[in-house]
């Protein structure tokens, strides 16, 4: 049985980053993932936002052309809210390179990762597998996603609330408009969220989420209602891609570490209440969840770990979450079709410019240091 540092269980955006960080700090670091493929059961759109450009090293060529227009349509689809940015406020990125990119920069830090391994359960600090050796670890990361059971294994908060979503990925037609993200407010198919189109230079990602007590028929029949008449969806060729998963709204969990180990990403419910964007949260929390985890494992004081603590960064974006209660309670399509009156006028449109172009997403959870922080050398 071999013996490691650190086990980080889930090969996605956190954990990967997470075990580079990590690994980088000389500590002996493995990352196992169930998936054969990182290319397999990708779950998000892929967008980074203009906050996680500016501070994080992302690789340019794997993201697709800037974006500076939004298009806000309420449930008519009729005369949308549309905002613009005078700077590129989105970009969409091909996750499975992303994820190869990201799995290369972990291993050229020292990392190693192997796939194909379905994490068991935990016990003592043994974790076992359904298809692979047990690995005895001192200190684990969850990275498991949004219903986690490293979570619960290591006795952590688990999220509650979710909304679930589905997408599909059709190619483009050359020579088609500018790239826009088009969103609609929509009760009948995205109960408590929206439906989006947007592209990455070459594909348009189609897709709805909301609560699935509200979806009639389920979010795959309502994703078909969706795409009869999405604005900005292409004549569908036939999907290349189908994507969908749970999305944890509930914010960040209040416990998240433990001297056996934390979590990060989806597992520790860092995602945007309101937006739903889980990719910028991710990066920032790998760098404190490293940081945490590194100085305990060097010092053994778990006074350490309360650094990673999850309610402190709750209190930071009490807003967000309620906007996002307010947001669950929109039900109906007649009061939707009523609020984009109020979207319409100058604060309207300038609490929805505050949302979908500021910068207070997620809260900086450490100083930064001056300059660019590298996400994915190598």
């Amino acid at each position: 049985m071999q013996t490691v540092d650190v086990l980080v269980v889930g090969a996605g955006l956190a954990g990967l980053c997470t075990a580079r960080l990590l690994a980088g700090r000389d500590l002996n670091v493995l990352v196992v993932d169930r998936r054969r493929s990182l290319s397999a059961g990708i779950r998000t759109t892929g967008i980074f936002v203009r906050r996680t450009l500016d501070d994080f090293d992302l690789p340019g060529h794997l993201l697709g052309p800037g974006i500076r227009d939004v298009l806000l349509y309420p449930p008519s689809r009729r005369s949308p809210v549309r905002l613009t940015s005078d700077r590129d406020e989105f970009r969409v990125a091909d996750m499975a390179a992303v994820y190869e990119h990201a799995r290369r920069a972990a291993e050229a830090a020292g990392a190693r990762v192997l796939l194909g391994a379905r994490y068991a359960g935990m016990s003592r600090g043994t974790v076992r597998f359904a298809d692979a050796e047990p690995v005895a670890a001192r200190f684990v990361v969850g990275a498991d996603g949004a219903r986690s059971r490293v979570a619960r294994d290591l006795g952590l908060d688990v999220n509650r609330r979710f909304l679930v979503g589905a997408e599909v990925v059709h190619p483009m037609v050359a020579g088609g408009t500018a790239p826009a993200f088009h969103c609609v407010l929509d009760p009948r198919v995205a109960p408590g969220y929206l439906g989006w189109v947007v592209d990455d230079g070459r594909h348009a990602h189609v897709g709805v989420a909301g609560y699935p007590d509200a979806m009639r028929g389920g979010v795959r029949r309502s994703l078909e209602t969706f795409v009869a008449d999405a604005p900005g969806c292409p004549v569908p060729a036939g999907p290349v891609e189908r994507r969908g998963g749970p999305i944890p709204v509930g914010g960040v969990l209040r416990r998240l570490a433990c001297p056996a180990g934390l979590l990060v990403g989806d597992a520790a419910g860092a995602v945007s209440p309101l937006t739903a964007g889980g990719l910028d949260p991710c990066l920032r929390m790998a760098e404190l969840a490293a940081e945490v985890a590194a100085a305990y494992l060097r010092t053994g004081d778990q006074g350490v770990l309360r650094r990673y603590d999850g309610g402190a960064l709750r209190s930071r974006f009490r807003g967000r979450l309620l906007l996002r209660r307010g947001f669950a309670g929109l039900r109906s399509p007649a009061v939707v079709e009523a609020a984009f009156a109020g979207l319409r006028s100058g604060a309207g449109r300038a609490a929805a410019a505050r949302i979908l172009f500021g910068d207070g997403s997620f809260p900086d959870v450490r100083p930064r240091p001056v300059g660019r922080a590298g996400l994915m050398r190598g």
